[in-house]
């Protein structure tokens, strides 16, 4: 099957496809992430407060984001099912509103940058849905992968933001 050079999800013919990771050796593979979702006071407060009647946003988003990594696969097109050994999402309040920072481990012939971004992503997803029904001007936004060491690529680091 000819590859395209530029791309590794593309074939010469322009098609999509799944990378083959066959030959790749299993390494320990880590990635972090980052993700803020911003809220007003009066919510933030409803939250500090444990007065969110759907119960707790921040016990259910921590939930949804591991279950989130563990079906990265299922939702985005081309990713590798991953045997993950340990998936961390921990949430801090802010003045202006909660900041997801998600940790995603396994020992594997891919990454796991994406299992860790959908982490973040689904957590701040789960916050909107639990409290939209008091404000839905909530931003979700500045995800990005913050750090990812294992395989043939090495460590990466993301430098400070502008």
């Amino acid at each position: 099957m000819a590859t395209n050079k530029r791309f590794t999800h593309v074939d010469d013919e322009g098609r999509a496809r799944m990378v083959d990771v066959t030959e790749k050796q299993a390494t320990l593979r880590v990635a972090t992430a980052h993700g803020k979702i911003h809220l007003s006071k009066a919510v933030l407060d409803l939250i500090n407060q444990k007065q969110i009647k759907k119960g707790d946003p921040l016990s259910t988003a921590r939930i949804a984001g591991v279950m989130a990594a563990k079906k990265t696969h299922e939702l985005i097109p081309l990713c590798h099912p991953l045997l993950l050994t340990n998936v961390e999402v921990d949430l801090k309040p802010t003045d202006d509103g909660i900041e997801i920072e998600s940790k995603v481990v396994c020992t594997g012939k891919t990454g796991v940058e994406m299992e860790a971004l959908t982490a973040v992503s689904v957590a701040a997803l789960t916050i909107y849905d639990m409290c939209k029904a008091i404000d839905k001007n909530m931003v979700i936004g500045e995800i990005y992968l913050t750090k990812k060491s294992g395989g043939r690529s090495g460590t990466y680091v993301r430098s400070k933001l502008v």
